[in-house]
C-alpha cells in the first residue's frame, strides 16, 4: 500500500511540474516586445518547406505572414529584420519590400553578413538600416542567365525541333542560341527592372536617383563603405539594431521574440513534388 502511495505522489509531483512548465511557456507577456524576423538565403516565391529541400531560403509569402503576425501583436512595438541574404527573385523581393512599407510600427533592417541586391531592396524599405562594418551590402542590379546546350547538341548530331505558336514562345530555351533580336529583347526587360529597382531604392532611402544609379553597377560594398554613400544608416550589430528600434518606438526597454517558421513533417512532404519540378528561367536580383 505504501508503494502505491509513493507512486501516486511521484505522479502528482511530475504532473505539477509539467503543469507549471506549460504555464510558464504559454504565460502571457506583459512587457514591450521587439520582434526579430530572420531573412536568410535566397528570397523566392515558393514556401519555406520547399526552401528546406533546395538548400535554404526565404519565402516571401511565409515571411509576410510572420511579419503580419508580429505587427498585429499589441505588445510588439517594433521589428528588427535580421538579414543574411544575397537577394532572390524580383517579385518575391518586391513583395516583402512593399509589405514593410505598409507597416505603421518601426522596422529596422539589420544586415548581419550579407544584404545584397534583392535583400538590399528589402532593407531599403525599412525605417533604418544597421550593417556590420564588414557585411556585404548594395550590389544593385539584375541578372538572368541559363545554360545553353546548342553547340553540344550539334556536336552529337542532336537537333532541336522548333514547334511554337508564337515568335518568342521558346525565348531563352537552352537548346538553341539566342538571336540578336532575342538578346536585345531580353536585355531591354532587364534594364526596365533595373530602372524600377534603382527608383525604388532612391525613393526608399530618400536619395537622388542619379546618385543611386551611379552606385547601381552590381558592385557590393562593405558596411563601412556603404555608410558614407548613404546606403546604410548605422554600423553595428544586433544590440545597435535593437536600440535604434526602441528609440524609434519611444520605449526604453523590451524583450525579444523571434518569429521563425516551424515546419512539420507533412509541410515538408507536401512540398517535395513541387521542389522536384523543372523551373523555367527566372529574373533574379542577386
Amino acid at each position: 500500500m505504501g508503494k502505491v502511495k509513493t507512486i501516486i505522489l511521484i505522479f502528482l509531483f511530475l504532473w505539477l511540474i509539467a503543469l507549471v512548465t506549460s504555464w510558464l511557456i504559454g504565460a502571457p507577456r506583459f512587457s514591450n516586445t521587439i520582434a526579430i524576423l530572420p531573412l536568410e538565403g535566397v528570397i523566392h516565391g515558393g514556401t519555406d518547406a520547399t526552401s528546406i529541400l533546395s538548400a535554404g531560403g526565404t519565402s516571401s509569402l511565409d515571411f509576410i505572414a510572420r511579419l503580419d503576425e508580429a505587427v498585429k501583436d499589441p505588445l510588439v512595438k517594433g521589428t528588427v529584420i535580421q538579414i543574411n541574404s544575397p537577394g532572390g527573385t524580383v517579385v518575391a523581393s518586391k513583395e516583402i519590400a512593399d509589405a514593410i512599407k505598409g507597416i505603421d510600427k518601426p522596422v529596422v533592417a539589420w544586415i548581419r553578413e550579407a544584404g545584397t541586391s534583392g535583400a538590399y531592396w528589402v532593407a531599403s524599405a525599412s525605417d533604418a538600416i544597421v550593417a556590420d562594418p564588414l557585411s556585404l551590402t548594395g550590389s544593385i542590379g539584375v541578372t538572368s542567365s541559363y545554360l545553353s546546350f546548342g553547340d553540344l547538341l550539334e556536336d552529337y548530331n542532336v537537333t532541336y525541333q522548333r514547334l511554337v505558336t508564337g515568335k518568342y514562345k521558346d525565348l531563352a530555351t537552352p537548346f538553341k542560341e539566342l538571336t540578336n533580336e532575342e538578346r536585345a529583347l531580353l536585355e531591354k526587360k532587364l534594364y526596365d527592372i533595373h530602372d524600377y529597382f534603382v527608383a525604388e531604392v532612391a525613393r526608399n532611402r530618400d536619395l537622388p536617383e542619379e546618385n543611386v544609379r551611379a552606385l547601381a553597377t552590381g558592385e557590393f560594398f562593405l558596411g563601412q563603405e556603404a555608410l558614407p554613400l548613404g546606403l546604410v544608416d548605422y554600423l553595428g550589430g544586433k544590440e545597435t539594431a535593437m536600440n535604434i528600434t526602441k528609440q524609434l518606438a519611444n520605449i526604453t526597454s523590451a524583450e525579444e521574440k523571434v518569429y521563425k517558421e516551424k515546419l512539420g513533417f507533412l509541410d515538408v512532404f507536401s512540398s517535395f513534388a513541387e521542389s522536384r519540378q523543372p523551373r523555367q528561367m527566372e529574373l533574379q536580383i542577386r
